[in-house]
């Protein structure tokens, strides 16, 4: 009966898809230590102890008098970055000590969700060598952070895998507020951000690959809370938001979570926007995105060239090099907008 009631959790959690807020461009969250960045977010997105299991069996649910967990995930077109604030009250803080024995919040993240094993120890090949597995293989499609709650004299956080250069800038960026000593329980707010790969190979950033983000993208997340409580040798708990424990080097044990749209109140003024791809320099063709937001009924492009087209993604071929003043005007029940970008296509 237990092993048939652990089953029926794993499939209701990894059913369900969390989601992740969309920062409007003009409202991106400062890695500041103010938290006010976040107010924004209806409290829908907040994903909560109650939505964790302590997976050691050490209780069998959440007790929010020793240990409360507040997590939201934001994220923002055109950076392939995911932004986190993090809150935890605790009852007994633990950080003294310099190796990975402390508070930590392990964050694991598959940025385009394809799953599979990605530490040494769970390589397919078992006749490879552990550096050889580890060099080309441990971290590379999907990462494994181990934040620091909170980190005094240390890195914020040890990337589990062959490329630290990840937490770094431009990758990583990351800031606390508390005012709670070792040992005390007190209220700890962190906010950061990280940059998924869907390549981050020991060789270094000339070869990583971002993992791209748009809007609906389906990703891999998880994370688990380990709490020590002043025991070296024996946590208190290890709070897990996956049902399983050793998604922590399994990419296809994480939870599913969806790159959500704007809230309704960020789109109820429509806004232009649009980019461009030259797709063939000899003919001069150029394909025309649009990326405006907003309940759109109408789009009129202008290419600079007395040439006009009424289509929302078109692609337009100039008859002659120059520099072109290009227009999208759109139209919505709720209003106009328009956009407008001086000589950024440019042709020979």
């Amino acid at each position: 009966m237990v092993c048939f009631a652990l089953y029926l959790l794993a499939q209701v959690d990894t059913a369900t898809v969390l989601k992740i807020f969309r920062f409007p461009s003009n409202q991106i969250p400062r890695i500041d230590g103010d938290f006010h960045d976040w107010d924004i977010i209806p409290d829908s997105y907040t994903v909560g102890i109650d939505k964790m299991h302590e997976d050691e069996g050490k209780y069998n649910a959440p007790n929010k008098a020793t240990l409360d967990i507040k997590v939201k995930v934001g994220w923002v077109e055109g950076l392939n970055r995911l932004y986190f604030l993090y809150e935890a009250n605790d009852n007994y803080w633990d950080f003294s000590r310099s190796d990975l024995t402390t508070d930590i919040l392990e964050l694991i993240v598959d940025g385009d969700a394809s799953g599979g094993p990605f530490i040494n120890r769970f390589h397919p090949n078992k006749q490879l060598d552990k550096w050889t597995k580890f060099n080309d293989y441990h971290g590379v499609h999907a990462q494994n952070y181990h934040i620091f709650t909170p980190a005094e004299g240390k890195d914020w956080c040890m990337v589990w895998g062959c490329q630290p250069w990840i937490k770094e800038l431009p990758y990583a960026n990351a800031a606390y507020s508390y005012n709670f000593k070792q040992g005390e329980a007190g209220k700890l707010f962190l906010e950061f951000y990280i940059t998924p790969f869907d390549y981050a190979g020991s060789e270094g950033k000339q070869r990583a690959i971002e993992s791209f983000f748009y809007e609906n993208k389906l990703i891999g997340l998880s994370w688990a809370v380990i709490d020590y409580d002043g025991n070296e040798k024996s946590k208190d708990g290890f709070w897990n938001l996956s049902p399983y424990h050793t998604m922590y080097g399994n990419a296809s044990q994480l939870v599913m979570f969806r790159l959500m749209p704007f809230e309704p109140q960020f789109v109820s003024h429509p806004k232009a926007d649009w980019s461009f791809d030259i797709i063939d320099y000899s003919r001069r063709l150029v394909a025309f995105h649009d990326k405006s937001f907003g309940n759109i009924k109408k789009w009129k492009w202008d290419f600079g060239d007395n040439e006009q087209s009424m289509e929302q993604h078109p692609i337009h071929k100039y008859k002659q090099g120059g520099q072109y003043i290009v227009t999208l005007y759109i139209n919505s029940s709720q209003g106009k907008s328009k956009l407008t970008k001086v000589w950024d296509v440019t042709l020979p």
